[in-house]
């Protein structure tokens, strides 16, 4: 090999490589990636490839474990001596806010594949995660004692959600804009006056008779879904969740896709029925309010609608893909258009990227399980969302 051609190759070719196998990842999802994908895009051999990774899974740890240390390393900065105490927070919040936006691949492929990393690192990320947040929630109470430790614990990780929203979506403006819009949001957070707590009361069951078959193996392949993901379920596995024998499943449904695609539609479903119920309100604020309100109803009670988020991720027929695609989209385009007339002076972007957070807020809080259990849950959550819109 000649000089020329050795000063041409990049200094760090792991990160390099890295770089393009996460937005692949970000793309088709984990289960749709291959090495030779990876080399192919990257304009190397698969052996080149293994010479800096073993396998595909430690490039997807080394890619979500180099955005912990980022994020780690920002919160170190952010929370040193070197930094008055009364500055630190909007410091962090700043740090955290560049590195989103920036490393919007980091937060989608932890949010969305993190699951397929091995155990022992699924571990390590969320003891590095719980630290993170301790030394957060410190900082708040710094500014904010009269907090109780787990209101301060859940605000923080509100706030966390609404760097984390930079990922479900596209819609961007400039840099720096975005940078601070997030900023404004995540304080909008912290600040936040939390409902005084109440005991929560369970919702009455309206299940008349036993379900169908098919009702079941619906319900069996949602349960499925929501705990090992979509790809780690077979078909078998549902069939027996449900009573039944693995290939009597496709009497139902012809595929697991199809199962999926039924899922997407119920949740899709039952949000338009909440939101159509929400809406009949005197003015937008008041709407909008209501709105919000109905999605953490729906979300704390409705479990498909968590399993539906996954939708895209999955291998289906075009049509169905594109089809939940569009009801997703029309869904936050009507939370849109009813931000933009309570704050007309909000631009369209910025109000996108604000309903994203907001819904980002209940999606990630919904699945916290500690988060979860608090007796008032619902109604902070709804308070959540209603301050990050503005209209709390």
């Amino acid at each position: 090999m000649t000089d020329s051609v050795r000063s041409a190759r990049p200094r760090d070719r792991k990160a390099q490589l890295a770089a393009v196998a996460a937005e692949l990842f970000r793309a088709r999802g984990f289960p749709g990636v291959g090495i030779k994908d990876i080399a192919d895009a990257a304009g190397v051999t698969g052996p080149a490839l293994y010479r800096h990774f073993a396998d595909k899974q430690a490039i997807l740890a080394y890619v979500v474990l180099s955005g912990f240390e980022d994020l780690e390393a920002a919160t170190a900065e952010a929370l040193s001596d070197g930094i008055p105490p009364a500055d630190q927070l909007e410091s962090l919040l700043g740090r955290l806010a560049t590195q989103a936006v920036e490393r919007r691949e980091i937060a989608a492929l932890w949010r969305w594949e993190g699951r397929h990393l091995p155990k022992e690192d699924q571990r390590e990320i969320a003891r590095r995660s719980t630290l993170a947040l301790t030394a957060w929630s410190k900082a708040l109470l710094s500014r904010r004692p009269e907090l109780a430790a787990e209101d301060a614990e859940l605000l923080c990780w509100a706030a966390l959600s609404v760097f984390g929203s930079v990922s479900v979506h596209h819609t961007s403006v400039a840099r720096r804009r975005f940078a601070a819009l997030l900023v404004e949001l995540a304080l909008d957070v912290l600040n936040a006056t939390l409902p005084t707590p109440a005991p929560r009361t369970e919702p009455p069951s309206l299940r008349l008779g036993t379900p169908s078959r098919r009702e079941q193996v619906l319900a069996e392949a949602t349960a499925l879904f929501a705990q090992r993901g979509f790809h780690d379920v077979s078909m078998e596995d549902i069939g027996a969740a449900a009573g039944i024998a693995g290939p009597s499943v496709y009497r139902h449904f012809p595929s697991k896709a199809a199962l999926m695609v039924a899922i997407g539609h119920r949740a899709a479903d039952r949000l338009a029925l909440a939101a159509e119920r929400a809406l009949q309100a005197a003015d937008e604020r008041s709407a909008l309010c209501r709105l919000a309100a109905s999605y953490v109803h729906t979300i704390l009670n409705t479990p498909e609608l968590l399993v539906s988020f996954s939708a895209d991720r999955v291998t289906m027929p075009d049509r169905d893909k594109a089809d939940l695609l569009r009801v997703q989209r029309d869904y936050v385009a009507q939370w849109v258009t009813l931000l933009s007339s309570v704050r007309p002076s909000l631009p369209a972007r910025e109000a996108k990227i604000t309903v994203h957070a907001a819904l980002t807020i209940a999606n990630d809080l919904a699945r916290t399980r500690r988060l979860a259990s608090r007796p008032c849950f619902e109604a902070e959550l709804t308070t959540l969302l209603q301050t990050v819109l503005g209209v709390g």
